[in-house]
């Protein structure tokens, strides 16, 4: 399910390199979008994979496969598009969620980093809705209710997360099948923000992070 795939590390002097006529540049909200978002589907991928082996809830299980099997796949498209635009996977000097600002994108795109989700950057955390390594060793040690509960309420926090990004890029990124993956991103992970609170309801938790 998962596709491994060797991360390139860019310095500044990358830059210097222009693009082909027509791709986007190292620094483009097309190229940020793809990198941010591959490493913040990579977690929610793991969280998934996690919880799985902590609970025999099957619609906890099945909810956990599909997002798994989903954002993988959609992990591997975007590392596609950043190969077939010869563009690294990893550039050294730009910080997470850069690309949603005006140096970035160039659209103004500062109301969604942290976003209209609600979403924030927790202490530890890489980007908004992200959990920290604490979060996920909490998962990995929790059993059957706890551990659905505070995945559910984990990947609240990172859907929501997850809808801002996707968000910035349908607005802004130039490419038009980047652009409609990312409106698919934030149509189904909304969409699943409400299987998810219907969930923690019939566990009779709230969404809130855990204690």
């Amino acid at each position: 399910m998962l596709f491994a795939v060797g991360a390139t590390v860019a310095t500044a002097g990358g830059a210097d390199s222009a693009p082909p006529s027509g791709t986007p540049g190292l620094y483009s909200a097309d190229a940020g979008f793809a990198r941010d978002m591959a490493v913040h589907h990579q977690q929610a991928v793991e969280m998934s994979f996690i919880v799985r082996d902590r609970t025999k809830d099957e619609p906890v299980r099945s909810l956990a496969y599909d997002i798994a099997n989903t954002q993988a796949n959609q992990r591997g498209m975007l590392f596609g598009w950043l190969d077939m635009w010869g563009l690294p996977k990893v550039v050294a000097d730009e910080p997470p969620m850069s690309w949603m600002g005006s140096g970035g994108a160039g659209h103004g795109m500062e109301g969604h980093a942290m976003g209209g989700a609600g979403a924030v950057t927790k202490p530890g955390a890489l980007m908004p809705g992200m959990a920290t390594k604490e979060d996920l060793a909490r998962l990995g040690s929790a059993e059957g209710r706890d551990a659905e509960v505070l995945y559910l309420r984990l990947m609240t926090e990172h859907h929501k997360g997850g809808v801002a990004m996707a968000q910035g890029c349908a607005d802004a990124c130039g490419n038009p099948a980047e652009r409609a993956l990312a409106q698919g991103m934030v149509e189904a992970q909304q969409s699943e923000l409400q299987l998810m609170a219907d969930m923690l309801k019939q566990r009779g938790a709230d969404p809130l992070a855990a204690e």
